[in-house]
């Protein structure tokens, strides 16, 4: 079984992690790939300071810290980093790439994460689950907003 990523520490080798497949249809680095493509970034160059986690204002609701998911990311855990809720609750306000001390655009990043999941038909949410009261009452630019982001 794979470490979990919260135990995953900078620099440390994780030989299960490194030869992990994922349901990403690739092993980790095929995958890592896909996301560098997708994205342009390279997220072997951070260096896990954690100051993206720090300014993150949706940090305390993800299930993973924006560092703790590009460390599994590092390790090859894609698939443990796209079931998580960070991917979606990345609200893109970009302070993160703002303060990198290594300039990664992690808001990318997170969109070509979503991208790969939304593109095999998997939604983040059904828009027939949200409740009567709610779309009556959203602002309809904030729920057209949040189905491009979280539906296929």
């Amino acid at each position: 079984m794979v470490a979990p990523v919260v135990g995953l520490r900078p620099g440390t080798f994780c030989e299960e992690a490194m030869h992990a497949r994922v349901g990403l249809r690739g092993t980790g680095s095929e995958v890592r790939q896909r996301i560098a493509d997708l994205s342009g970034q390279n997220l072997h160059k951070c260096m896990q300071c954690g100051t993206c986690s720090a300014v993150c204002p949706m940090a305390p609701q993800m299930e993973l810290t924006p560092r703790a998911a590009v460390a599994a990311l590092q390790h090859g855990l894609a698939e443990q980093v796209t079931r998580s809720t960070t991917p979606w609750l990345c609200a893109t306000c970009q302070i993160c790439q703002a303060r990198c001390p290594r300039g990664i655009e992690l808001p990318r990043a997170m969109e070509a994460l979503r991208l790969l999941r939304l593109r095999r038909g998997e939604d983040f949410m059904n828009p027939r689950a949200v409740a009567a009261q709610t779309l009556a009452a959203a602002p309809q630019i904030a729920l057209v907003a949040a189905f491009r982001k979280l539906t296929s």
